[in-house]
């Protein structure tokens, strides 16, 4: 029973540190940008053309949506759903599950918080980025937007193949496409790793946390 005790707080512990070091590495990497990048403005990674970092920003919906309320709808919704992992994630540290799992759902966790952080915080602590002006940190109640209201910031853009659809293409032929155009940043990364990780190997242990 000993035993169990102390691999159950090992795994809390090794919890902790994951959500800590993506939440930290998240944040770093968007206040970098925030503070030195103009809106829109696109730097390559190490020289390399289809490595970049492109600054955009969000209000966090899907599909580009923008309705009134849908950031402070959206917020709440990824607020309850923290929740909800992080009771999750209690539970599955109490029994034997692999250490892969636990390190998957804090994956999803942290990198859902990081989000969460740029929409409830980031309106008040940051002038507003333009195309123009580059940000900085906003005297109380000067920021861009209220509580709630802040734009979440993306910076990784990776165009592996920029080419042209054949001519002979019926409706798009000639056209310029890109291969891999999503914008995005650290955070989103975490989750879709967490959650694709799952899905190829760890559904059984899903399967048996819910059984």
């Amino acid at each position: 029973m000993a035993g169990f005790f102390s691999v159950a707080r090992y795994k809390g512990v090794f919890a902790l540190v994951v959500i800590f070091l993506v939440l930290i590495t998240d944040q770093v990497l968007k206040f970098y940008v925030k503070t030195n990048f103009f809106l829109g403005e696109i730097r390559p990674i190490l020289g390399q053309k289809w490595a970049n970092l492109y600054f955009v920003e969000n209000r966090g919906m899907a599909f580009g949506l923008d309705m009134v309320g849908g950031t402070i709808l959206l917020c709440s919704f990824r607020i309850i759903a923290v929740g909800f992992l992080a009771f999750f994630l209690i539970k599955i540290l109490r029994k034997k599950f692999p250490v892969g799992f636990i390190f998957c759902i804090c994956l999803i966790i942290s990198g859902a918080a990081g989000n969460i952080f740029d929409n409830v915080l980031y309106g008040v602590l940051f002038s507003e980025s333009t195309i123009r002006d580059v940000a900085e940190f906003a005297p109380f109640s000067r920021g861009y937007s209220s509580l709630f209201m802040g734009k979440v910031v993306d910076m990784f853009y990776f165009p592996v193949i920029q080419s042209e659809f054949p001519r002979w293409m019926p409706f798009c032929g000639g056209q310029s496409f890109v291969f891999f155009s999503p914008i995005f940043n650290f955070a989103d990364s975490a989750i879709t790793t967490g959650a694709l990780s799952i899905v190829l190997f760890y559904r059984k242990s899903l399967h048996r946390a819910f059984s």
